[in-house]
């Protein structure tokens, strides 16, 4: 279960991903500094991995800590 303090953002673009990310979808985004450095957001996509992703295809969004847990791996 989620700690409360996961990120997410919602897709906005998906050009040259569209296998990997839907449009108008919230994402769950996991930390990593040097990627967010370079303006990539490490994002949880359709295959349930984790994978870099340009951050500019992304909105920070807010999800309630109990819808949060949908988001998290059981």
């Amino acid at each position: 279960m989620g700690d409360g303090n996961e990120r997410f953002v919602i897709c906005i673009k998906n050009e040259g991903y569209h296998a990997s990310l839907e449009q108008r979808k919230i994402y769950r985004v996991l930390p990593d500094d040097a990627a967010e450095s370079k303006g990539m957001l490490r994002v949880v996509d359709e295959s349930g991995e984790d994978y870099l992703f340009p951050g500019d295809f992304f909105v920070p969004v807010e999800v309630p800590a109990e819808a949060s847990v949908a988001f998290v791996e059981r």
